[in-house]
């Protein structure tokens, strides 16, 4: 139980650390006027946006917690299910809220500090990153921690392993609102941001021939807009439901292994610690004037390493205080921080200019843009390798270092162990992430404001770094998703299990109920990419021919006499990207339960498996190939094959248009689907049971 009250503290003081930071970034200059008028424009588009959204998917959350109230009243769920549901996605989104208001108040702040050195402009951006990244862990420990005592005090007296029991089986079911939400809004903020970004850059800088960012283009404003809401806003949802589902369903195992109290104080220990290894990493994350690409990505990573460092070392102490007898457990945790770690490096080698395959992708620039599309893919496909081997070897050493042989349910915890020790650090993996995004939007307002070409420099430095960080990031988050939904998996058969202890699943591949749920599983994420993929071209076909018709009936557009009409864009992306979710998102809750009414818990658990091994690698193949298309993109606007305008850059550009809606709408959204479906799984386990001993 004291456990519980460090994890408070960690809450509380990843949430002031963040407030330090939003008043750090707050305090520095917000530059000229007309930087400001840009910064507001963006601020006021993404705010409109994202309430909105909210009140869309309020009436969501509205139905289903009708639909869970009703199946608690039934007796098929615990009372407290509707109501940690409704808790798991308001904190989610809040923490995207807050992530987004702050990234739109330090894009104006950071152009200002770039204006000064390289290292002013990363250290506003990076400070504002960091509340992104604490709000983020920082309100995932007050979810759960309020839970937890809650319920420590519902049960109190009912004896201890029970009492445990009925805590982690409740708090798991918070993870389905997270994961709602995250949904929501990875998808209609990835659907806003690339067509935006697609119809800026298909009619600004292919047909009209005017630079990227330019003001000008009616198309800029929302695309400076969608960074903010599907960058910031989608990715602090969603690494919000990785961190939060990796705990909990880490801590239902636990009671499942025959740990207890112990086994679910670690990964929540972990958690609290990861915190304060986080804001320590903070403090180091600096760099020079003129630093290259790798000197900057050294400086964050620099950052990253150190937390690491540091839960290396407390880890140890956690598991030799609370578990003596189960060292290997610590084993686990070293094998899920080292994976991250690998598949952020691996993910920087195929997706940075700094290295061979980028800057091979920009030379097949040189034959057009279809040998562009055609070396991005291979190089997608490819990257894949390295992180599914990397997931493999975690899976393996946590299973079998932790005693997996000798009890089966042991072994799960130790994977899940390990998903919680790669999502530890958390709070500084997510500053380097949202950081990306804030420096995209000072380049932006930047080139919009005339600023000196020195500050264009080094913002654009930061802006290809920040696409380096954003693809490592999605990495990070595709992988520790495998290893969540692995978790997840585990507590979903446990889940069975507890509801008819009778019930014998036969979970064998020869089961024809199992094998069509893999082939089910398999196809879900080719089916939502396919939606989503849709859902951006539908959107940006509607930019292109609004920026079109406005270069053709504002008089003086071209020539900077007359100001574009950028609220019509933001308003078509808003209507567009809110109508365009709504199938993607509907189809990860309803199918897994249209799956278990038809073929029972072995076909979900077939489809979670499928789900699961097809989204991980087509996640990382989408997310990889769009990041290396940008990035090559940009080495050739560094001055690479004729650089900016040419035939070359044409092609790149081609290429990259492509790759938006891969690396940031449905590849990010992928590994969301994959855990969503399990978490729908867990909550409507009793309703799949009884159908089906009907």
């Amino acid at each position: 139980m004291n456990a519980i009250y460090f994890v408070a503290a960690g809450s509380l003081l990843g949430l002031i650390f963040a407030l330090c930071m939003f008043l750090r970034v707050k305090k520095q200059p917000e530059g000229t006027a007309e930087m400001i008028k840009i910064s507001t424009a963006v601020r006021k588009g993404a705010n409109a946006y994202l309430k909105r959204q909210y009140t869309g998917v309020a009436l969501f959350f509205g139905v289903v917690f009708c639909i869970l109230i009703i199946m608690a009243f039934t007796g098929y769920l615990s009372f407290f299910t509707p109501f940690a549901f409704l808790t798991g996605g308001f904190f989610s989104g809040l923490s995207g809220f807050i992530g987004m208001h702050t990234a739109t108040m330090a894009n104006n702040r950071t152009a200002e500090g770039a204006s000064k050195s390289l290292n002013k402009g990363l250290r506003v951006a990076f400070s504002a990153g960091s509340v992104m990244g604490f709000t983020v862990v920082g309100l995932g420990l007050l979810d759960l921690s309020i839970w937890y005592l809650i319920l420590n005090a519902v049960f109190h007296n009912l004896p201890a392993s029970e009492k445990i029991a009925e805590i982690t089986s409740n708090m798991l079911t918070f993870g389905m609102g997270a994961s709602s939400m995250a949904l929501f809004a990875r998808v209609g903020g990835g659907i806003f941001t690339k067509a935006a970004d697609v119809g800026a850059d298909l009619v600004g800088k292919i047909e009209a021939g005017i630079p990227e960012d330019d003001a000008r283009n009616p198309a800029v404003i929302a695309d400076n807009v969608g960074d903010n809401v599907g960058d910031v806003a989608g990715m602090g949802a969603d690494l919000y439901e990785s961190y939060v589902g990796s705990i909990v369903s880490t801590a239902a195992l636990a009671v499942a292994a025959g740990y207890g109290i112990s086994g679910v104080s670690v990964p929540m220990l972990l958690a609290a610690i990861g915190v304060v290894a986080s804001i320590i990493g903070t403090f180091f994350v600096k760099t020079k004037e003129g630093a290259s690409q790798k000197n900057l990505l050294r400086a964050l990573r620099t950052g990253t390493y150190i937390s690491a460092g540091i839960i290396v070392v407390a880890s140890y102490f956690v598991i030799k205080i609370l578990l003596p007898d189960h060292m290997g457990l610590y084993v686990a945790i070293l094998s899920g921080l080292i994976a991250g770690v690998l598949i952020g490096a691996i993910t920087e080698y195929f997706t940075s200019d700094s290295y061979k395959p980028t800057k091979k992708l920009a030379d097949s620039s040189e034959t057009g843009p279809a040998t562009v599309i055609i070396s991005g893919l291979s190089l997608g496909m490819l990257s894949t390798v390295v992180p599914v081997v990397i997931v493999g070897i975690s899976v393996l050493v946590s299973y079998y270092a932790t005693g997996g042989v000798n009890d089966f349910n042991i072994g799960l915890y130790g994977i899940g162990l390990s998903a919680v020790g790669m999502l530890s650090t958390l709070g500084i993996t997510l500053a380097t992430d949202a950081y990306g995004p804030i420096a995209d939007n000072a380049g932006g307002i930047a080139e919009m404001t005339h600023m000196d070409a020195s500050v264009r420099e080094r913002t654009d430095a930061l802006d290809a770094l920040g696409n380096t960080t954003a693809a490592t990031g999605k990495g990070f988050a595709i992988g520790s998703a495998a290893l969540t939904a692995l978790a997840l998996i585990a507590s979903y058969i446990d889940k069975i299990h507890q509801i008819s202890p009778e019930l014998k699943l036969d979970l064998t591949i020869t089961n024809p109920k199992v094998l069509v749920g893999l082939f089910i599983g398999g196809m879900l994420p080719f089916l939502f990419a396919a939606l989503t993929m849709s859902a951006v071209g539908k959107a940006a076909q509607s930019i292109v021919l609004e920026v079109r018709r406005q270069f053709k009936t504002i008089i003086g557009i071209m020539e900077g006499k007359a100001e574009p009409d950028y609220a019509s864009c933001v308003d078509m992306c808003t209507k567009s990207a809110q109508k365009l979710m709504i199938a993607p998102a509907l189809i990860a809750v309803i199918i897994p339960i249209v799956v278990g009414f038809i073929m029972g818990p072995e076909g979900v658990a077939g489809l979670l498996a499928g789900n699961t091994v097809t989204g991980f690698v087509l996640a990382v193949m989408m997310a990889n190939s769009g990041g290396a298309w940008d990035n090559a993109k940009k080495f050739i606007e560094q001055g690479a094959h004729n650089g900016k305008g040419s035939d070359q850059h044409k092609a790149a550009v081609v290429g990259d248009t492509v790759g938006d809606p891969f690396k940031d709408t449905s590849g990010p959204s992928i590994n969301i689907l994959i855990k969503l479906t399990s978490m729908v799984s867990i909550v409507f386990a009793s309703l799949i049971v009884a159908s089906y001993l009907l």
